[in-house]
């Protein structure tokens, strides 16, 4: 609890791409939120590939302040990707992370940071009291989704909470842990546990920019989402396997019944065609869910690296004023361990060639 009172430091990690307009605002509100409330910052910004002028921006605001950090992903890996990309490489006692668009207010940061200090709380997470600024639709297909997957899923995640929360080191270090490839942050920030607990906050229009979501992303994000904490898409099929199997003997009874009482008959084309299609509909439908956990299984099994850094800031600023000395260490480690080998095999030659000679 030490480290929560005094001489602690907020890591606030910030996945962009194509956010240029959006930086200085951005950084602009958290200066004025938090003030003097924090007694180390860090500002870790993640550019998840951008095109535009982001990164040079970034660069730019990181050499003004040194609270500024900047980690430069190597191509476009997903916000996912980024967001756990800030994660690894942030360093503070608690972090926060949330986006750029200033939807996350920065002074409910003040009110995290009072009940992760005095209410000994691991985790507190923002829950949007009002998001008037969502279409009907996309409220509606969020409550739907939030029902459905707290149903079907045995890990619960709060209703309406984003990826803004404050975290404390230790449930990152244990997110840190999890290696999935396909990543639902809003699970796996609930799948640690700890002690957590959520507070209200209006959720206002973005400052600027536009989302770079639209129907079909988040369609395959819900669906990442089921596939990656729940069975229940592939179990279905075994219930609904059994109801069609008995219905389908119920079915039999009655052609033999009624071949008994009436005799032979013809059976409709218009029935037949009917059932295949439907039992082929399902079959494929069923094959497909199938698919969705084998690519899933395919994707983990080749464990190739969430994302690659370019670039960091820290990094770059520590090479400048000679203060990284940890290259040259690992260099002199190098040397070493490849000196004592070349002596190693060079007294196996030497031990081999004397017991040579004396057989000889």
């Amino acid at each position: 609890m030490d480290s929560r009172q005094r001489d602690w430091m907020l890591s606030i990690v910030v996945p962009v791409m194509n956010e240029e307009a959006a930086i200085e605002c951005f950084l602009d509100a958290v200066s004025r939120a938090l003030g003097d409330a924090v007694p180390k910052l860090e500002i870790l910004f993640v550019d998840d590939g951008s095109t535009d002028e982001t990164l040079a921006r970034l660069r730019h605001f990181a050499s003004l302040d040194s609270r500024t950090r900047v980690i430069s992903l190597t191509r476009n890996f997903g916000k996912e990707a980024a967001m756990t990309a800030g994660l690894d490489h942030a360093r503070g006692d608690a972090i926060v992370p949330m986006d750029v668009d200033l939807q996350d207010p920065p002074a409910v940061i003040l009110e995290f940071i009072r009940l992760w200090q005095e209410g000994g709380y691991d985790m507190i997470y923002g829950i949007r009291g009002s998001r008037d600024e969502d279409t009907q639709a996309k409220r509606t297909s969020a409550g739907l989704f939030y029902r459905f997957f707290n149903r079907l899923a045995e890990t619960h995640i709060p209703s309406n909470a984003g990826d803004f929360r404050l975290m404390d080191r230790r449930v990152v270090e244990a997110i840190k842990r999890l290696p999935e490839r396909n990543r639902f942050m809003k699970g796996l920030f609930s799948w640690p546990g700890y002690r957590s607990t959520g507070i209200y906050y209006d959720r206002p229009s973005r400052k600027s920019g536009t989302s770079k979501f639209n129907f079909w992303k988040l369609w395959n994000f819900a669906i990442d989402g089921f596939v990656s904490f729940s069975t229940w898409p592939l179990r279905i099929w075994m219930y609904f396997g059994a109801v069609i199997a008995g219905l389908a003997f119920l079915y039999i009874l009655l052609l033999v019944g009624r071949v008994i009482v009436v005799g032979n008959d013809v059976p409709g084309y218009a029935s037949l065609m009917t059932a295949i299609l439907f039992f082929g509909g399902m079959q494929l439908l069923s094959v497909g869910i199938l698919g969705e956990y084998v690519g899933r299984l395919f994707i983990e099994t080749k464990q190739r690296p969430l994302y690659l850094v370019a670039e960091d800031s820290l990094i770059c600023e520590e090479d400048r004023l000679g203060c990284d000395n940890s290259s040259s260490v690992r260099k002199d480690s190098s040397v070493r361990k490849d000196s004592s080998v070349r002596k190693d095999s060079s007294a196996d030659e030497d031990g081999v060639t004397q017991g040579a000679s004396d057989a000889s």
